[in-house]
């Protein structure tokens, strides 16, 4: 697809007074991670909701394409485009593995043939074989997980809604997870997640949106929305005292450390920043002996931006 694989214009919802969502803008290109970040409440389920035809938008929202369809006049198609795995499994517990997956064959109209080899592909390819045989309440929570997005998968859907996929998951399972998510995207699939872990949108995203009041407050890949929080700076470590001496005489606004013999800089880590730093040094024949560039991280910019103390959920370490 040339076109993203996700285009809102002014994307609104309200229920009675409350505004949800208020005019948001969203292009999520084919074939990458979109994390949507928030506080609980901010609206990120509502929005998966609307792009997956599962709630009507404002009257009043602008044009809405998923897969290159439009929202308004053509939500059937969208729905063959797509695939959404929520918070909450969808796996039946009464049933087994392999016969939750023949159901959702069924369902996509597969033949009875081509929903056996389908099932025991996806079944094979999220390491489920085992278990295929077995009542799916007898799953941990990362299996139930991974026959949720199996499930998902039967469809071969090209775009896919992840609505906090790994909530509750251990770090183990979690992890399993995230490695399934990039699988996809190398495949071409394009994933829209929703998440309040933020290391999970760190290590996954190519670009993050932060949505707080029914606005987007920020967007930008992970290193663009860390260099827009105040905090940053460069340290540079010297072994000989001469030369930290010279260069914190030689560069501007550095905080000493004479004890370490490192000097601070304030920074916002971009290239051309550290490139005048690293100019300044050579022209006076300075050589630091470490060079470290710290920027805030995304639990920083998450607070910063949306300024409130409703603390996202933090992985288990």
């Amino acid at each position: 697809m040339t076109h993203p694989a996700i285009a809102a214009n002014g994307l609104r919802k309200s229920y009675g007074d409350k505004a949800v969502l208020d005019g948001i803008d969203l292009a999520v290109p084919a074939g990458t991670v979109f994390a949507l970040l928030g506080p609980n409440g901010a609206g990120k389920t509502t929005v998966v909701k609307i792009l997956s035809t599962l709630i009507s938008p404002g009257a009043d929202s602008g044009e809405i394409r998923v897969g290159g369809h439009d929202l308004a006049t053509d939500p059937q198609a969208i729905r063959a485009t797509i695939g959404v795995t929520g918070q909450f499994s969808a796996v039946d517990g009464l049933i087994t593995g392999e016969e939750n997956m023949l159901l959702m064959a069924d369902l996509h109209h597969l033949s009875k043939r081509e929903g056996r080899r389908v099932a025991a592909e996806l079944l094979e390819r999220f390491d489920l074989v085992d278990a295929a045989k077995k009542p799916a309440s007898t799953y941990s929570g990362g299996m139930k997980r991974r026959l949720d997005i199996a499930m998902t998968l039967v469809g071969s859907p090209r775009i896919i809604f992840l609505d906090e996929p790994t909530t509750g998951l251990d770090p183990r399972s979690r992890h399993t997870m995230w490695g399934i998510i990039r699988n996809l995207v190398s495949d071409g699939v394009t994933v829209f997640l929703t998440t309040q872990y933020l290391e999970e949108a760190d290590e996954l995203a190519d670009r993050i949106a932060v949505l707080n009041n029914g606005k987007i407050a920020a967007e930008g890949s992970a290193e663009e929305l860390k260099r827009l929080i105040p905090g940053g700076h460069i340290r540079l470590r010297f072994t000989d005292p001469d030369a930290y001496r010279s260069a914190a005489g030689a560069l501007r606004e550095v905080t000493r450390d004479d004890e370490a013999l490192a000097l601070r800089i304030p920074s916002d880590g971009s290239q051309r920043e550290l490139r005048s730093i690293l100019d300044q040094l050579e022209s006076s024949a300075i050589e630091a002996d470490e060079l470290t560039v710290h920027t805030p991280d995304l639990d920083d910019v998450f607070f910063a931006l949306t300024g409130n103390d409703d603390q996202p959920k933090e992985t288990v370490r």
